[in-house]
């Protein structure tokens, strides 16, 4: 009972730091920029999985948070029929705003507990998620199953998914991805 009525408690800080916004969010579009954020640039193919839905649903979900400001797609420079999205500044900005007011709600909860309870409620935590990294809880190893992480870890030097820019270079990451450079179109989504 304990353990359920502290879940509520931090879905509904989480719900609280959600509604927090300004935004016309949903909370499937939160998770998808939470996503986009922790695992950083994505295909929408890994986007999709990560999520559990269609790749289908998922566009439509980027075509809002595209629209929106907050994510931007480009089609993959080595694979036409891949895009890879990312947050942008907005979208990091929102991701950053929601994540620090659930900290700060949670760290004043926190705080007005006794030196003795919160000491134990550090080592409870500790335990619970060491468990689930014993149950190999990992909210995106989707993402990695299907390659859809762009810096691929075991690769120091991956293919650059942007492709080269007009003198031949590879173009880094930031030169690629600027915000205020023109649009790409994504034929197959």
């Amino acid at each position: 009972m304990a353990v359920m009525s502290a879940s509520r408690l931090l879905v509904a800080i989480s719900a609280r730091a959600f509604a927090s916004t300004d935004e016309s969010l949903t909370l499937p579009q939160l998770r998808a920029l939470v996503v986009l954020d922790t695992c950083g640039p994505v295909k929408l193919a890994a986007l999709a999985a990560t999520l559990r839905v269609s790749a289908s649903t998922a566009l439509r979900m980027v075509e809002r948070l595209e629209t929106a400001g907050l994510v931007d797609r480009r089609t993959n420079a080595g694979n036409r029929r891949e895009v890879i999205l990312r947050l942008t500044s907005a979208g990091r900005d929102l991701v950053a705003r929601v994540l620090a007011h659930r900290r700060t709600e949670i760290r004043s909860l926190v705080e007005r507990l006794p030196a003795d309870a919160r000491a134990g409620l550090v080592s409870a935590l500790k335990a619970l998620t060491a468990t689930a990294h014993e149950m190999a809880v990992d909210p995106f190893d989707e993402t990695r199953r299907v390659g859809g992480l762009i810096d691929d870890p075991l690769n120091p030097t991956p293919p650059d998914p942007l492709g080269e820019d007009a003198v031949g270079r590879t173009a880094t990451a930031s030169e690629s991805w600027t915000e205020a450079g023109p649009h790409q179109p994504h034929p197959h989504g």
